[in-house]
């Protein structure tokens, strides 16, 4: 195996750089560049030298012995002054020792699954959290990098392991009397692990999280959603202009509101018939982004308002146009009057759409093999023969270890660890 090294702060030039190395070629590493091995969690200031002894730095020196380290293998820290050249100087002198090469990657996380100090669901919450831009974000990144996720899925499996000795048992006892079937309660036990599975799955999404709550702007030409649009924004993102048809295409627009993450997207007018081919594609677009959306903001007449949608009087500042009766929000995004009220409203219904903290926030893929896990225990739920209930059982176990790296293909690992910047 190799010693793999990088770079694990932000990138130079800066006030500190932290360079991590791990494998089995640590010890020789520190013994050659700063001088001799520290103390175990220790640091300690040392000259930092290149193999042929040039002073390349002065810093600080951590030696953290595996298993008890981050990876499970042999590692140290090399805190030097965040300069370009110094940064470089001392990567150079590194990989001038045999067995040491630059990090991949993701590497020293992917090394840290395979030696078992964190299991996929975790690996997979730690890159979200490195990802993260939003409050609720990083909460619900915490929560899976700390092992929610997991402990859930354990607590799963202790359960359906008991069940699946219940099977065994009747199995290999067929043929005694006080081990003939299944007792009573096993089919509520069941029902109950089932149950508390789709709960889970029924959750917020983590897609939810990464996209945000998705509003949708949508009205006739000339309505005033892409004034809108900038209000929410807080930017000059969309082109605004007396001449109806402005917008022709789908725009979004990702921001932070009180810590949630919004996707806003402005649109072409809605209306029977493009007056080119350009707007017709337009308008198709914007039907299909208000089916997407999880709330649609509508500016047109009350009559028109698609199903589920807010009726936003959006020009009050204007004299010359009719006021809607019975409009849901009354708003100025030129004078900002009612927008407050638009925000916290939006916050409100947002919130209550994401995630709450602590609580495990499933990506496609786990939620995939929870489904595969549900899947079999609803097929086992529904057999007679105790054989074929061990099976599905089984199969349910199969999709636990899979959905928390037990069981892992290269191709899911790849993938995985492709997110993670070099030095993570």
């Amino acid at each position: 195996m190799d010693t793999i090294f990088a770079l694990s702060s932000g990138q130079p030039p800066a006030g500190i750089g932290v360079i991590r190395i791990t494998g089995p070629a640590v010890t020789t590493v520190l013994e050659t560049i700063a001088g001799g091995i520290p103390a175990p969690r220790r640091a300690k200031r040392t000259t930092f030298r290149s193999v042929s002894r040039e002073t390349l730095d002065d810093g600080l020196a951590l030696y953290f012995p595996g298993p008890n380290s981050v990876t499970g293998d042999d590692l140290a820290e090399f805190h030097c002054h965040g300069g370009r050249a110094v940064i470089a100087a001392v990567e150079h002198a590194i990989g001038q020792i045999d067995g040491c090469r630059r990090a991949e990657p993701g590497e020293f996380t992917r090394r840290a699954f395979a030696n078992g100090r964190i299991d996929l669901a975790e690996a997979e919450g730690l890159a979200d959290l490195l990802s993260a831009e939003t409050e609720f974000q990083r909460r619900s990144a915490m929560a899976m990098a700390g092992g929610a996720l997991s402990r859930q899925v354990e607590e799963w499996r202790v359960e359906l392991l008991r069940l699946s000795a219940l099977c065994e048992a009747v199995l290999d006892f067929d043929d005694e009397d006080d081990v003939s079937t299944l007792p009573d309660s096993f089919a509520n036990s069941l029902a109950a692990l089932h149950g508390s599975l789709h709960e889970t799955m029924a959750a917020p999404h983590a897609e939810t999280l990464k996209e945000g709550f998705r509003v949708a702007l949508a009205g006739p030409p000339n309505a005033g959603k892409s004034t809108l649009f900038n209000a929410l924004v807080e930017s000059e993102a969309a082109i605004t202009a007396d001449i109806a048809g402005t917008t022709r295409d789908v725009l979004t627009q990702s921001v932070s509101l009180a810590g949630i993450p919004f996707t806003f997207a402005d649109m072409a007018g809605l209306r029977a018939e493009g007056d080119d081919a350009i707007e017709t594609i337009g308008i198709a677009r914007a039907h299909d982004e208000i089916a997407r959306a999880d709330l649609v903001l509508w500016l047109g007449e009350e009559c028109a308002a698609p199903a589920g949608s807010w009726n936003i009087d959006a020009q009050i500042d204007r004299a010359d146009l009719i006021r809607k009766s019975n409009p849901d929000i009354s708003i100025s995004a030129h004078t900002g009057e009612g927008m407050g009220v638009l925000r916290a409203r939006l916050i409100e219904v947002a919130r209550s759409a994401m995630p709450k903290a602590g609580v495990a926030v499933l990506n496609a893929r786990q939620r995939e093999r929870l489904s595969d896990a549900a899947e079999a225990l609803a097929t086992a739920r529904d057999e007679r023969d105790p054989l074929l209930i061990a099976e599905n059982l089984r199969r349910a176990r199969q999709a636990f270890d899979a959905l928390v790296g037990r069981t892992s293909t290269e191709d899911v690992l790849d993938t995985l660890f492709g997110r993670f910047c070099i030095g993570k």
